[in-house]
């Protein structure tokens, strides 16, 4: 027996000729997360999330599994993109909203996108992204100095952090889910990037949960770490500008008792654990599952 990085065993018994099909199944769908904004860009924010312990599937029917991609990065004279829907079923999250860009060649450029959490912006005139409700929270909002930090994207946990005039603000907490047999943190936001000038001293926001770091001055903010749905850093502004950094992309993970029938069918590839009397499906590509 072996563990893998979600903490569950790679073997297990079960027998599908005397196991009965389960009726219910525990899940947890995470969307993408999305783009952070470019030049003293706004955060990403974090796809929404969305769980349960119980939820009835319906034998002998496909149900659609889609694992949402990844808000792509903002420029600083062009948005990102918000994140891609996850699917199970009938369930759907909401990707992240994109981070807002601080620049003018960018039209409307102060605006964090809407989104399953909502992406942070660059200055306090601007508006920030809103969450959806059961899925994640608000991005935040930057403030208007010679030495600027952007605002944080928000999380499925809690809003974004607001900038100040010395730094970028942080992403808004993620969840954590022990589904798997592990704690792992999924949806946080990414942190928000920053602008300096003369001897001020600016400190870029810090992502959480698998979310983007920002930068200062005109270096590109990390990307958001695949499927944890968190959002991107926003990139920093010194002289030219920096572009933020991708929103991860999303998962879907279901579970059941060991003791029930494995599923007739699966697309997708999903990796299978056994763990504490368990068998877990978990896609990090589209598919689908037939019970």
């Amino acid at each position: 027996m072996s563990l893998n990085r979600f903490g569950g065993l790679i073997t297990g018994t079960f027998n599908p000729l005397t196991d009965q099909k389960t009726a219910t199944v525990e899940y947890l769908v995470v969307a993408g997360g999305g783009g952070g904004g470019g030049g003293i860009g706004g955060a990403g924010g974090a796809g929404g999330l969305l769980s349960a312990a119980s939820f009835a599937v319906v034998t002998g029917t496909a149900l659609t599994v889609t694992v949402g991609a990844g808000g792509t990065n903002g420029t600083p004279a062009a948005f990102g993109a918000n994140g891609s829907n996850s699917v199970f079923s009938s369930i759907t999250a909401t990707g992240g909203g994109a981070g807002g860009s601080g620049q003018n060649s960018d039209p409307g450029g102060y605006i964090g996108r809407n989104g399953g959490s909502g992406g942070g912006t660059t200055y306090s005139g601007g508006t920030v992204g809103q969450g959806v409700s059961g899925q994640g929270f608000n991005g935040a909002l930057g403030v208007t100095s010679s030495g600027v930090g952007s605002g944080g994207g928000g999380g499925s946990g809690s809003v974004g952090v607001a900038g100040t005039t010395t730094a970028g603000g942080s992403g808004g907490t993620g969840t954590v889910s022990s589904i798997t047999g592990a704690r792992v943190f999924y949806a946080g936001g990414g942190g928000g990037g920053a602008y300096v000038t003369g001897l001020a001293t600016v400190v870029a926001g810090f992502g959480v949960a698998g979310g983007g770091t920002g930068t200062v001055g005109d270096t590109a903010a990390s990307s958001a770490i695949s499927n944890t749905g968190s959002g991107g850093g926003g990139g920093g502004y010194a002289s030219s500008g920096a572009n933020g950094g991708s929103g991860g992309s999303g998962i879907v993970i279901i579970r059941y008792p060991q003791n029930c029938a494995a599923p007739v069918a699966t697309t997708g590839n999903p990796q299978i654990l056994y763990n504490n009397g368990y068998q877990i499906y978990i896609w990090t590509s589209s598919g689908s599952v037939t019970f």
